[in-house]
């Protein structure tokens, strides 16, 4: 039912260290600005990041010093092994699974932002067209399964087992002619190559997180072929994550009072009006 590609990261991602102060930035005219290294890809949140930086370095004197990176597996790492200060990338239950396989002492410090899931097809533009045995090619990151699976299920292409925990079902949980009755067959690929393999055709059906595809250049919103229904209580919000024991550093409060303030909420309004990317509550 399942095919896996896997690829390796050819670089090595260089970050510099940045000490985390236990005390209150000071003013900027008394002291020179304290830096906080943040690792996020790079849309929306590297553009959110970029919004938020003067409104940190003005009102606390935090500098943000901003590491860019596609692949979902360096961030975490980076901030456990204390390369960064910070990471913001992720939603809480890729978190959740990152710190139970790999035993990272890494922290959720606060949400910030929900960017809907679209399924995307060059072949069909009508759900009811996809054929029995389509190829649906999807993240190979296990904490997508049950988000792309609850997609699915609304366009009436899976159905998902009765009483189903979105939040922990995968793909071999609807491994039934009950709960799979059309056959679709699931390929992973790291989720980097999600818009490659749907710009060069490949697959019927193509689930694509929301950063790589505003990165690509699709509007979720309107290129989809089926779009998850998002508000702001979503439980795949994305949030920054520190290590543990840095969650009460000043440096860290400044970040999350600005990305959960007004002004970078606004900012998402109206960066993202069609609801491409949506502020967390």
């Amino acid at each position: 039912m399942k095919k896996t590609y896997t690829v390796f990261a050819a670089a090595a991602l260089a970050l510099s260290l940045t000490a985390c102060s236990s005390e209150e930035p000071a003013p900027a005219e008394e002291n020179e600005p304290e830096v906080l290294t943040i690792v996020a890809t790079a849309n929306p949140h590297g553009e959110i990041l970029e919004f938020a930086a003067p409104i940190l370095l003005e009102e606390y004197n935090v500098k943000l010093d901003i590491v860019i990176t596609d692949n979902y597996y360096i961030p975490n790492k980076s901030v456990n092994d204390g390369d960064a200060d910070a990471n913001y990338f992720q939603h809480v239950p890729f978190f959740d699974g990152e710190k139970a396989e790999n035993g990272y002492a890494i922290v959720n410090v606060g949400g910030v932002h929900i960017e809907p899931f679209g399924i995307y097809s060059k072949e069909y533009t009508d759900p009811k067209d996809v054929p029995d045995g389509a190829e649906v090619i999807i993240s190979n990151s296990v904490a997508d399964n049950g988000r792309i699976l609850a997609i699915l299920d609304s366009a009436g292409l899976v159905k998902l087992p009765d009483g189903a925990d979105v939040l922990a079902i995968t793909i071999q949980d609807i491994d039934t002619p009950e709960n799979n009755p059309k056959g679709l067959k699931f390929t992973e690929v790291n989720p980097d190559l999600l818009t490659t393999f749907f710009e060069n055709g490949e697959g019927d059906l193509v689930a694509i997180n929301g950063n790589y595809a505003i990165q690509a250049g699709l509007n979720p919103v309107s290129d989809s072929l089926i779009l998850e229904v998002a508000d702001a209580s979503n439980p795949y919000v994305n949030i920054v994550a520190c290590r543990e024991g840095e969650e009460n550093d000043p440096k860290i409060h400044a970040l999350i009072d600005v990305l959960q303030g007004d002004a970078v909420r606004n900012f998402i309004l109206e960066k993202w009006s069609d609801g491409s990317v949506i502020p967390a509550e």
